[in-house]
């Protein structure tokens, strides 16, 4: 959470436990910190039948070798020049890399669109080091293309400190993970990776560790 107030010598807490953040369809169409808290203004996360939202942890083991999909269908996104020319495989990882203003996250919003209204997927949307008005824009034109409702926003904001920067990319993963291991669909977008890196730079900086040619990531 925020940093404000915080100083030299205050007593701590250690509840012994790492992040836990909400999963489940309670986060869909909502807009969420690090920690899972919704900053949007629309009152806590309630799951449709009034219980409680679940939880989970940032921190979790990977599934073993085994238990991962060696599945070769292809995900239809839409976008024809992405389709034909680098055509996206499911269970995979793609890096979208360009100068700024070349239209990255627009490229995002249209798939986040395309895959909700033509296969009713889910998409994550983890903002890392984003401005305040980049994701008031994202979040409208959700909005706008009536695909809210198959979007959860996760946000460390530029104004936020490191250490939050640095873990929201593991707050959107956890959410999209829960429906992950019920067998759906599901987008992870993470905007972006070098305001990720930047941010575990601090943080490796605020820790002491000496910077090197390899760089001094936390581990």
């Amino acid at each position: 959470g925020t940093s404000d107030g915080l100083k030299r010598g205050l007593n701590v807490t250690d509840l012994k436990k790492p992040i836990q953040v909400p999963v489940g369809k309670a986060t869909l169409g909502r807009i969420m910190n690090v920690l899972g808290e919704p900053i949007d203004m629309k009152g806590d996360l309630k799951e449709e039948d009034g219980s409680v939202v679940e939880v989970s942890s940032i921190h979790r083991p990977a599934p073993s070798y085994e238990d991962q999909s060696n599945s070769q269908e292809l995900l239809e996104t839409g976008i024809k020049v992405i389709d034909l020319m680098c055509p996206f495989a499911k269970g995979g990882k793609v890096g979208l890399f360009g100068g700024a203003g070349v239209g990255k996250t627009v490229n995002m919003m249209e798939l986040i669109r395309n895959i909700a209204a033509e296969h009713s997927g889910y998409s994550f949307f983890a903002g890392v080091g984003e401005r305040t008005r980049e994701g008031n824009d994202f979040y409208h034109e959700m909005t706008d293309s009536n695909v809210i409702d198959k979007v959860a926003l996760v946000y460390g904001q530029m104004n936020e400190p490191p250490g939050n920067r640095l873990r929201v990319a593991l707050t959107g993963l956890t959410m999209a993970e829960k429906f992950r291991d019920e067998g759906r669909d599901v987008l992870l977008f993470i905007d972006n990776i070098y305001r990720y890196t930047l941010a575990g730079t601090e943080v490796s900086a605020l820790l002491g560790r000496m910077p090197s040619a390899v760089g001094y990531q936390p581990p």
